[in-house]
């Protein structure tokens, strides 16, 4: 496997893992949500979850509720979905109309954040409805898609994204040339970390997904890591080119990607014809961890060949499941400290846990 550095990049020597009781401890989940989760753009969602000015979508940003609104001017607006007078979800599905209203005692906002009403609220002399908008966020777009932050003071989405959007251009997708064909969600009763590290590495796909390694050649697969980006570069697999694979890779893209963009979004595109998957994975409790991939294709490929592409994807992420299930109840059982990240082979790993390390400190 060839590694490519940057002065940025993870170095390629093993070392020790992160202690393994970060995978099991709820004040490390606390930490995390506080000096991560909080405070890092993560996917929202794209502009097809919206219908046009006056709209609306709530979103899964991670372990913070986001309410994404466009105005009556097509601006958009990003929020905490969470209402400020007893703390309701206000948005629980996509709508077009130009509130939003609280179903538990039908407060109103207008999509710009204020709040507009509050039934009975003239009886209280106390009552301030300036002070009592809905929680902003930061909110920017990549293309179709839509990110947001939680925290209203971040900086751009353009620095925090790097170089990513130019890697994916150079590597053979048009992002705006896709057109989104559905979503799937999935849960996975293990640490959202150890599901991220198995996404960081292909050492175990010889022996846990056959018809993976028939579609893409791990052997040639090559890694770089930059700012909030890791990628994995591959070839299609000869046996799958020459349509003896279990998948056709016959097609525009002659090689795949998949990257990290820090903290937990995964962008995947298999050879083949124009695709791409890409969505979050956030922590619902120190044991347990879920997520979505929203899926794209160009405008004209056939829907046989989507098919397969869904039946590969799903077969592999069952056989990763199993094995992150796994993997927390060992981690979990407190009778081994610590781990070992393989140099080289595993050095995208080391790099997500020195982000880690970075950012939750003597926590």
């Amino acid at each position: 496997m060839t590694v490519t550095r940057s002065s940025t990049s993870t170095e390629t020597s093993g070392r020790p893992t992160i202690p393994w009781a970060w995978y099991s401890d709820p004040s490390i989940l606390s930490a995390e949500l506080e000096r991560i989760f909080r405070c890092s753009w993560q996917y929202a969602g794209h502009l097809g979850d919206l219908q046009g000015p006056g709209s609306y979508f709530p979103s899964a940003t991670g372990p913070v509720p986001i309410v994404i609104t466009m105005d009556a001017e097509g601006a958009l607006h990003g929020f905490v979905n969470v209402c400020r007078h007893r703390g309701a979800i206000v948005a629980t599905e996509p709508a077009r109309r130009g509130t939003l209203q609280c179903p538990y005692h039908a407060w109103t906002y207008n999509l710009d954040g204020r709040l507009r009403g509050a039934p009975r609220s003239a009886e209280d002399p106390a009552f301030a409805a300036g002070c009592l908008g809905l929680r902003p966020v930061s909110v920017d777009t990549w293309g179709p898609f839509v990110f947001a932050n939680p925290d209203p003071g971040a900086g751009a989405l353009a620095s925090a994204l790097g170089d990513l959007p130019e890697v994916v251009a150079a590597h053979g997708l048009d992002v705006e040339t896709l057109r989104f064909n559905g979503r799937f969600t999935y849960e996975i009763n293990a640490n959202w970390k150890i599901a991220i590290e198995n996404y960081l590495e292909c050492y175990h796909c010889p022996v846990n997904h056959p018809g993976l390694v028939e579609v893409i050649d791990e052997r040639r697969l090559e890694v770089e890591a930059i700012g909030l980006r890791t990628s994995q570069f591959y070839p299609a697999h000869p046996r799958s080119l020459e349509g003896r694979g279990p998948f056709d890779v016959q097609g525009e893209l002659t090689s795949g990607q998949n990257h990290l963009w820090f903290p937990n979004l995964k962008f995947n595109v298999l050879p083949g014809h124009p695709n791409l998957s890409i969505g979050p994975l956030w922590p619902t409790s120190e044991a347990t961890c879920a997520g979505y991939l929203d899926y794209w294709f160009a405008e004209d490929v056939e829907q046989s060949w989507i098919d397969d592409l869904y039946e590969l994807d799903a077969r592999v992420g069952d056989e990763d499941t199993a094995l992150v299930e796994a993997a927390h109840r060992g981690t979990s059982s407190g009778m081994v400290e610590a781990g070992w990240v393989l140099g080289g082979t595993e050095s995208l790993i080391g790099y997500f846990q020195d982000y880690l390390r970075a950012r939750l400190g003597a926590a």
